[in-house]
């Protein structure tokens, strides 16, 4: 390890603003622990060096991996395909009851929603960073007034949370790369999986089984065959 590989880590370890996804900050603290194994010397050396360059979250990436680490332990999208936008982009892309429910953990209203009685076929993906979300072929009539799916598209494209909000302990369900808050995952589903991944559409946007293509999600036509 040369100096400028631990002044790197240095500085990604402090990458830790209020727009960075949740990813982005545990990819920090792995930036924080690393640096701390950094030979004594060359942390003496670097502590009061100030900045010369600024790092983004790409920057480190390489380093990371001449450090022999996994790549994708250091990027914060597959392939950088999928990310989270700052907070002023988001504002300005959502309408209020989209922001309240993804930002900050809201719920619409039952059977006043836009997806809860959608029955055209297409896929679902989260409304802020675009990660493929969910299947129109995984979708059923729950009776909840919100739509309802018995699983995911892929479960690398979500993450689930212990939520002990309204005096129960349910699993949140959010996007892995979004960070977007979409709904719950419930035991009392249907076959095959005995799940229901109770969403809100305001965290959705449907893609028509016939603009899939055009929109960049050809490779989930095979769901439709």
């Amino acid at each position: 390890m040369c100096i400028s590989d631990c002044y790197a880590l240095r500085e990604f370890s402090r990458m830790k603003s209020e727009t960075a996804t949740l990813q982005q900050r545990e990819m920090s603290e792995k930036a924080k622990q690393e640096f701390e194994r950094c030979p004594a010397g060359l942390i003496n050396l670097v502590t009061d060096i100030e900045p010369a360059i600024s790092f983004t979250w790409q920057n480190v990436i390489s380093i990371w991996k001449r450090l022999g680490k996994k790549g994708n332990e250091m990027s914060d999208t597959k392939d950088n395909k999928y990310s989270k936008p700052s907070d002023e982009e988001i504002r300005k892309k959502l309408n209020p009851i989209q922001y309240k429910v993804t930002q900050k953990d809201g719920t619409e209203r039952a059977f006043d929603n836009e997806y809860w009685d959608n029955k055209k076929e297409g896929i679902y993906v989260d409304i802020v960073s675009g990660e493929p979300l969910f299947s129109s072929t995984d979708k059923y009539k729950s009776g909840t007034g919100w739509p309802s799916f018995t699983k995911p598209i892929d479960k690398n494209f979500i993450e689930e949370k212990e939520d002990r909000k309204l005096f129960s302990v349910r699993t949140e369900i959010r996007s892995k790369f979004g960070d977007s808050h979409l709904g719950h995952v419930f035991d009392d589903g249907p076959d095959p999986t005995g799940l229901r991944y109770c969403m809100n559409s305001a965290s959705l946007r449907f893609i028509p089984k016939e603009e899939m293509e055009k929109e960049g999600y050809g490779e989930y036509m095979k769901l439709f065959k």
